[in-house]
C-alpha cells in the first residue's frame, strides 16, 4: 500500500520499522517539530524523524494540519491509507477522509479504557493488571473509533513503563500490518467500542511525579510509570531528590509517620500500605546511583521526616 505514517516518540518508530519491513510505500512521515533540547537548547528532532530521515523517507513537520495548504499537501500524496502512532497532533475531517482507506491508529491501550494522551502511565498508576494494543479505524472523536484489532498484555507488579512502552511497541508494529493485510484484501471487520468502561489518560506533568507518602502501592506505582519522565521526587535540604526505584516492604504496623524515615536503608513509611524502600536515587546535578552510595554522600537518618514536596 501507498502510506502515509504519522508519529513522533520512540513508541511510534516500531511500527514504521515494521511497515517498511512489510514492503509498504511510506511516501511521507508527519512528526511533531523539532524541540529545543540538551544544555545548547538546539531544535532536535523527534526520534520517528530522525529514524524515518534514515531509512531515506521525506519527513513533514507541521505545525498543524487545519491549515488548507497542509491538507491540500496531504490529499496530494494520494494514499491508500494513514498510520498513527502517538502523533501528537489532532487529524481534522479532511486529513482523516483524504486516504482511500481512511486512517488507522495504533494505540497503547484496550480501548475504551484510557483514551487519551498518556495511556501507559496511567494503566500503571490505575493499578490495572493488564493493558494491550488497539488498532482503531480513527474518526473525529477522541480515540472513540471502531476497533480492528485488539492484543492484550499483562502489568505485573515489577512491571516499568519502560518495559511495557517496549512490549506495546512491538505489539502495534505486528498489529497493524495485519490490519492493513486485511484491509487490502477487504477483510476487515470493525467492532464499536462499548459504551461502557470508557476512562481518559490525561497528559502526564511533573507534578504527578511529586510523592506525598499517603499509600505505599500509590508510591510504587509512580515509580515504576513516571520514570524516566517526568520523574518521581520529593524535596529535601533545599534540593528535589528523584526516586528512580523503589520496592515495597511490609513495615511494622503503626511504624511512622506517613513519610518518616524507618532505618539505615531509607525505608519510609506511608499513611496505608506498609512503606516502601527507595532503592535507587538522584541528586540535582549528580548522576544516578543506588541508595547505600547515596547515603554516603547524602545521609538521611532514621527518624527524619520527607514531607510531601512543594508544588
Amino acid at each position: 500500500m501507498r502510506l502515509a505514517f504519522m508519529g513522533t516518540p520512540g513508541f511510534a518508530q516500531a511500527s514504521l520499522a515494521a511497515l517498511l519491513a512489510a514492503g509498504h510505500e511510506v511516501a511521507a512521515v508527519y512528526s511533531q517539530p523539532p524541540r529545543p533540547a540538551g544544555r545548547g537548547h538546539k531544535p532536535r528532532p523527534s526520534p520517528v524523524h530522525a529514524y524515518a530521515e534514515s531509512q531515506g523517507l521525506e519527513v513533514r513537520t507541521p505545525a498543524s494540519l487545519r491549515t488548507a495548504d497542509a491538507q491540500a499537501a496531504f490529499a496530494d500524496l494520494g494514499l491508500d491509507a494513514a498510520v498513527v502512532a502517538a502523533y501528537g497532533l489532532i487529524l481534522p475531517v479532511p486529513i482523516l477522509q483524504a486516504p482511500r482507506l481512511g486512517c488507522f491508529n495504533v494505540h497503547a491501550s484496550l480501548l475504551p479504557r484510557w483514551r487519551g494522551a498518556a495511556p501507559i502511565q496511567r494503566a500503571i498508576l490505575a493499578g490495572d493488571t493488564e493493558t494491550g494494543i488497539t488498532i482503531m479505524q480513527m474518526d473525529a472523536g477522541l480515540d472513540t473509533g471502531d476497533m480492528l484489532a485488539v492484543e492484550a498484555t499483562p502489568i505485573g507488579p515489577a512491571t516499568t513503563a519502560d518495559d511495557l512502552h517496549d512490549r506495546l511497541a512491538a505489539i502495534g508494529g505486528r498489529l497493524v500490518v495485519g490490519v492493513l493485510a486485511d484491509a487490502a484484501a477487504g477483510q476487515l471487520a470493525p467492532i464499536p467500542q462499548p459504551a461502557e468502561g470508557v476512562t481518559y489518560a490525561a497528559k502526564i506533568t511533573r507534578e504527578d511525579g511529586r510523592i506525598d507518602w499517603q499509600d505505599a502501592a500509590q508510591v510504587d506505582r509512580q515509580v515504576r510509570a513516571l520514570n524516566p519522565w517526568p520523574g518521581t521526587w520529593f524535596e529535601l535540604a533545599d534540593e528535589r531528590i528523584r526516586v528512580l526505584a523503589a520496592e515495597l516492604v511490609a513495615g511494622p504496623p503503626g511504624a511512622g509517620a506517613a513519610g518518616e524515615v524507618l532505618d539505615d536503608r531509607l525505608t519510609v513509611a506511608c499513611g496505608a500500605g506498609g512503606a516502601v524502600r527507595l532503592t535507587r536515587l538522584q541528586r540535582p546535578g549528580r548522576g544516578p546511583c543506588d541508595a547505600d552510595a547515596f547515603l554516603r554522600g547524602f545521609p538521611i537518618p532514621a527518624g527524619r521526616l520527607l514531607c510531601p514536596a512543594s508544588s
